[in-house]
């Protein structure tokens, strides 16, 4: 009996224990909390599609444009506008995405304006080679811009039946000229006229021949930059044959806008750098500002003499002047953002700026800009200070946006399938502004782009090596495009696809390289649809489950869907977004 009274009163003493445990804290109003029971904020939480994450609702449900079920939207998407994205910690680490404060300028700036320019033939120190007879040019002996001529030198051989009868007349007159001076000397006056000497004219006289060739010599010395006629031609009097320039001088020739033009002045120090050599500055003198503004870009022609003797600066070449200028005494009320947040679309311009401190927020905003300070543009609308721009990865947010039918730079009106119209998936780049390649850069990617089929095609394969030596490939390929007049939105979407190709072809596992591939696509997908004529129809494809259900596209030469991104695990997963011919 007394071991039962123990066991019983253990017993009791253990309920009252768990008791407390459980319930000891109702008596302070906190009550038990089931914990399977559904947060009450969950109804706030947005719904959207994974085919169309531009579709945000309050409740699930079915897409009202493809008609799938809704998901969760990611945390922090709920209520953006058209102009406001989200980018996951993943897609912000392979962007690299920058950002900075805007503010004042910095108190150390170096207060330089800069004007970016070319450089051109010193057309004082120009000379043009022409005819001084009709005839057919029987021998040319410069043949290509660039060569080399020295006063005195032989440029061209001319067959002229009118100084040949010219020529005649002169032995003619040679036999008669002790009694008829007068007409001897008006023959070798009409042969001065062109251009003969007292020794080619005493020549014919001594040989007591008739020269059918006649030589052309060079008057000046200097550097072919411009060959105007050809062997065979028939020339006219004043033709020109041969453009001839001295290189010892140049000129640097910049544009400037009006707004700048206050700041400049005849006679101002200009600091120039190129692009052929960085490391190194030369110093230049203004000696020349247009007076007369060019309509169509709304600039001026700065000019610059450059001595040239060592050979440095090459016709053509791009180079960049710094111009020291009095900054006001309102520069401090300015608003500046570095250089390198801008994007330019021709009519706009345009910056990223970061919403949230803690969040991934980032919205698109048209700025309007004023001078351009040191590395820094100033800002007279569209931020205020102390908000946050990219400074680097602008364009892969932009492409984000793109793609997820939010707006911009290629699409500023955004995707519309929210208010009824057609929907494109965000390719609708053609509508909006245009990014213009130069011809020799479209030539260059004709090559590119088949190489970049055998990478993708090594992702179908799901073979890690493999599309890490074809992104080696592409990589070189796209090193040597030809840059020249390659705007600042191509250059973006270039110089990100090098990055990326740069990881991809230094990685072999392929999760990661998947995930870069993805980034990849955005940026060959937006040049690549600028590319025209293609040498072969190319599919714009989209997988509406890659980029964690966010979507990701690629480019195929083949209409068959065969998806780079899970390889067998969904091989047909996808569909044809657009078709470029």
């Amino acid at each position: 009996m007394k071991k039962n009274i123990i066991y019983i009163a253990t017993a009791a003493l253990s309920g009252l224990l768990v008791g407390y445990l459980f319930f000891g804290n109702s008596e302070s109003g906190e009550s038990y909390v089931d914990p399977h029971q559904h947060n009450t904020d969950a109804r706030d939480h947005m719904w959207t599609c994974s085919m169309h994450p531009q579709i945000m609702q309050p409740e699930a449900g079915d897409c009202p444009i493809c008609g799938m079920d809704l998901i969760p939207a990611e945390m922090g998407s709920e209520g953006l506008s058209p102009d406001q994205i989200v980018m996951t910690k993943n897609a912000m680490a392979l962007a690299n995405v920058e950002t900075t404060v805007v503010g004042n300028v910095d108190g150390n700036s170096d207060n330089t304006l800069i004007l970016s320019g070319t450089i051109a033939n010193d057309e004082e120190a120009t000379a043009v080679q022409a005819s001084y007879f009709d005839g057919r040019l029987e021998k040319l002996y410069v043949n290509y811009e660039g060569q080399v001529v020295k006063k005195g030198q032989l440029l061209a051989a001319i067959y002229a039946p009118e100084l040949v009868a010219a020529q005649q007349e002169l032995l003619t007159a040679a036999s008669l000229k002790e009694s008829q001076p007068q007409l001897y000397q008006a023959v070798r006056n009409k042969l001065k006229l062109w251009k003969l000497t007292d020794d080619q004219i005493e020549g014919i006289e001594n040989s007591g021949k008739v020269n059918e060739f006649f030589p052309v010599y060079a008057t000046v010395s200097g550097t072919v930059s411009g060959v105007m006629s050809a062997e065979g031609d028939y020339i006219k009097q004043g033709q020109p044959i041969a453009r001839v320039s001295n290189l010892n001088s140049v000129w640097a020739e910049f544009d400037a806008y009006e707004n700048q033009l206050s700041q400049i002045k005849e006679g101002q120090k200009i600091v120039i750098t190129t692009n052929a050599y960085r490391d190194q500055k030369y110093e230049g003198q203004i000696s020349f500002i247009s007076p007369v503004l060019d309509n169509a870009s709304r600039t001026v022609t700065v000019r610059a003499i450059l001595n040239n003797k060592t050979g440095l600066f090459k016709p053509g070449m791009f180079v960049i002047g710094e111009v020291r200028k009095s900054v006001s005494s309102n520069v401090d009320k300015n608003l500046y953002v570095p250089a390198s947040a801008v994007m330019w679309t021709g009519k706009r311009s345009l910056v990223y700026v970061k919403l949230k401190a803690a969040q991934p927020v980032f919205e698109m905003r048209s700025v309007t800009l004023g001078d351009r300070i040191g590395e820094s543009y100033a800002v007279s609308s569209g931020l205020m200070a102390g908000e946050e721009v990219v400074t680097n990865g602008a364009f892969t947010i932009d492409a984000a946006a793109q793609l997820q039918g939010k707006t911009s730079m290629m699409n500023p009106e955004g995707d519309r399938s929210a208010t009824g119209h057609e929907h494109d998936s965000g390719m609708q780049q053609d509508q909006g502004m245009e990014m213009d390649l130069p011809e020799s850069f479209q030539n260059g990617m004709k090559n590119v782009l088949p190489a970049y089929i055998k990478m993708k095609d090594a992702f179908v394969e799901s073979n890690a090596a493999m599309a890490a030596r074809e992104a080696k490939v592409v990589l070189d390929l796209a090193k040597n495009l030809d840059l020249t007049g390659l705007g600042t939105m191509g250059r973006g979407h270039l110089d990100d696809s090098i990055k990326l190709l740069q990881s991809i072809s230094k990685k072999e596992e392929l999760d990661s390289q998947r995930a870069h591939f993805v980034e990849l696509n955005v940026h060959m997908v937006a040049i690549a649809s600028r590319v025209k004529p293609l040498e072969r129809t190319l599919y714009i494809q989209q997988c509406p489950m890659a980029n964690n259900n966010l979507g990701a596209v690629w480019l195929s030469s083949e209409k068959e869907i065969r998806n780079p991104y899970y390889g067998d695990e969904m091989l047909t997963c996808g569909k044809v977004e657009k078709v470029l011919n």
